[in-house]
């Protein structure tokens, strides 16, 4: 390195913002659509609590999934949150889900399965009015899905 170059960026660093329990109900199939396997989860409610977020998840959308052969689950979350103070933020968490068959037929049974044994990612983006929490459209975040049969709890974190 030459005095006149810049120095690498350091490795970003996640910070905890929130976890949601969400509470869900029953898929809707639709069949298979284009080469996958359409199903729609409805999001019943839930809570949020945090070092930076707290309230409710709203019973108001879901959760849009197409099932591909690979192993892949392409997801499409989009619900809305009640932050403690009464404010109401709008959440769309595109993410994917990566299993083995086997254990994805067992999820889609509404079996128990161990969070090992598949991956679950997704990077929100939040729609909120200006304000005590606007600093949710002001950052990049990802997020990370444990699903259960009746639920999901998904960990928040803001990328520093």
């Amino acid at each position: 390195m030459t005095a006149s170059s810049p120095a690498a960026p350091s490795a970003p660093h996640l910070t905890t913002v929130f976890s949601a329990m969400i509470e869900v109900g029953a898929p809707i199939e639709l069949g298979v659509i284009d080469g996958g396997r359409e199903r729609f989860i409805p999001i019943l409610g839930g809570t949020i609590s945090g070092p930076r977020l707290t309230g409710i998840v709203l019973c108001a959308g879901g959760d849009w999934q197409t099932v591909r052969t690979d192993g892949r689950t392409e997801l499409l979350a989009r619900y809305f949150l009640k932050a403690a103070d009464g404010t109401v933020i709008a959440i769309e968490n595109p993410g994917m889900r990566v299993a083995v068959p086997e254990v994805i037929d067992r999820m889609a049974l509404g079996e128990e399965v161990a969070a090992a044994q598949y991956y679950s990612g997704g990077s929100p983006r939040f729609r909120v009015t200006d304000g005590p929490h606007d600093w949710l459209r002001k950052r990049v975040f990802m997020a990370r899905g444990v699903r259960r049969p009746d639920s999901l709890t998904i960990e928040f974190y803001t990328i520093d």
